[in-house]
């Protein structure tokens, strides 16, 4: 699932394409949506919560998508092939006179009141890039569950919105804990979230979730990815197992010496 600047990008290309312009077409090829009728609508704006996408329209109506693991958002001039994906992997075509954007394999696509979006997004946690962050509420949330594993609180999006398995892996590895240490002993657990504030800032206008500084292919992140690998760091071999609940488990990347706690091969 992209993390959440990922999505703030595609957000910001949205906008930049569409606001402030009318909608001379919108194809909105889902069964529930097939009838509904937004041309001649102008674009207000286009806004990422968490992971979710905010396509805002005078009239106060909102299209509301969200990628999870497949979808994705292209832009296209007037005239130029689409290139996404076959036509009917399309899910949505919001053409404009200066730029057409057609969404592919998107899972959610909904169209609400602007005044009903928490209905949709009121779940959330604090937006690690939205301008109602707030840290002290995220720490709030973080340490509310004192025994819940440390990988599984930063996923939830209910404690802060933003973080997917990229980066949880990396801040456990930055903190020097493995996914599976409770947070209760997590040592500053405050850092945590400042760091995970950073990590996205620094990296919202480029793709690559870069966590080590380093933008070279194979060095963007410390342990994410490396499994039987040497860690970076230490030279230790990374190691891998799934992490979280049954139902939702990720794929955990740790380095036995860099971090310290609990873990499935008892490290």
């Amino acid at each position: 699932m992209p993390e959440g600047d990922t999505v703030w990008l595609t957000a910001h290309r949205l906008h930049d394409a569409l606001a402030g312009r009318d909608l001379l077409r919108a194809d909105l090829r889902v069964p529930q949506l097939a009838t509904a009728d937004l041309a001649g609508r102008r674009v207000l704006e286009v806004v990422a919560r968490g992971k979710h996408l905010l396509t805002r329209l005078d009239g106060g109506a909102t299209l509301h998508s969200h990628l999870r693991m497949e979808g994705s958002w292209h832009l296209y001039a007037p005239g130029e092939r689409w290139r996404g994906g076959p036509a009917h992997e399309i899910r949505a075509v919001l053409e404009t006179d200066h730029r057409t954007a057609v969404g592919y394999r998107l899972p959610v696509l909904a169209l609400l009141p602007t005044a009903e979006e928490a209905e949709v997004v009121g779940h959330l946690g604090p937006d690690l890039l939205g301008p109602d962050w707030d840290a002290a509420k995220a720490l709030a949330r973080l340490t509310a569950e004192p025994g819940r594993e440390i990988a599984e609180a930063l996923l939830d999006q209910r404690t802060m919105a933003g973080l997917g398995n990229v980066y949880v892996v990396e801040l456990c590895f930055l903190r020097g804990v493995t996914p599976w240490t409770p947070v209760g002993e997590v040592r500053a657990p405050e850092k945590v979230v400042a760091l995970a504030k950073r990590l996205l800032e620094a990296n919202k206008a480029r793709p690559g979730h870069i966590t080590t500084g380093d933008t070279r292919r194979g060095r963007t992140h410390w342990v994410y990815g490396r499994a039987n690998r040497p860690c970076p760091r230490c030279g230790t071999t990374v190691r891998t197992a799934r992490h979280g609940a049954a139902d939702r488990s990720r794929v955990a990347y740790w380095c036995p010496s860099c971090q310290k706690g609990p873990s499935p091969h008892g490290d």
